[in-house]
């Protein structure tokens, strides 16, 4: 059989689009689960949660990284599939880098210039480039276990597709610790630990997800 003809087979089969969803749910409980434990064992959410919460900029960063986890693992899901390509959720992948992006540039308009770089250096920055990686994964492992019993078309995007997820689960646990809450350090520091844990998830999806 040509791989094409297999393509198609596996493009028409319903269960190939459903299957993954539910192999990820029961894998990403136990591995969120597991995540979670490892960073209250490490670090804890901050001292002043309670405060933080009364702060807009604590919320956005919260709702950044959670936008990012739910719309990469409706890419994820695509990923999983034969047929090339993200579909709509391509476009979804972005909204979490627009709303940073409108974030930052309201953190410039009100914020002194002379206090740009302090806001973006902030105090965490190498925590925040070790746990977020740390904690994404034991998520990306899982992700990377259902991708092989999946028929991803393009494994190497999936694997990117599986760390961009991951990484949106890590960053959310590491942001109810980090005490840094500008828009500027969330986009450097935060994207710099995201892009590590997706050229991983690259790596690994083109190592181990070929078929």
């Amino acid at each position: 059989m040509k791989t094409d003809e297999l393509v198609r087979m596996l493009a028409a089969d319903a269960t190939v689009e459903a299957a993954p969803a539910r192999q990820m749910v029961r894998a990403a409980i136990p591995a969120v689960i597991l995540a979670l434990a490892l960073f209250l064992a490490l670090v804890g959410v901050r001292a002043d949660i309670v405060q933080a919460l009364g702060s807009p900029r604590f919320w956005l960063k919260l709702i950044v990284c959670g936008a990012l986890a739910a719309t990469a693992t409706g890419a994820l899901l695509r990923a999983a599939r034969p047929q090339p390509g993200l579909g709509r959720w391509g476009a979804w992948l972005w909204l979490p880098a627009a709303m940073l992006v409108v974030a930052v540039a309201s953190e410039l308009v009100v914020l002194p210039a002379q206090q740009w770089g302090a806001a973006a250096i902030g105090h965490n920055a190498t925590i925040c480039l070790l746990l977020i990686p740390t904690l994404a994964a034991a998520p990306l492992v899982a992700s990377l276990l259902v991708l092989r019993r999946a028929a991803p078309a393009r494994p190497a995007l999936a694997g990117a597709v599986a760390g961009l997820m991951s990484a949106g689960v890590g960053a959310l646990l590491y942001a109810t610790h980090c005490t840094d809450d500008s828009p500027l350090f969330v986009a450097l520091w935060y994207g710099c630990a995201t892009a590590i844990v997706v050229a991983i998830g690259a790596l690994a999806g083109r190592r181990v997800l070929r078929w």
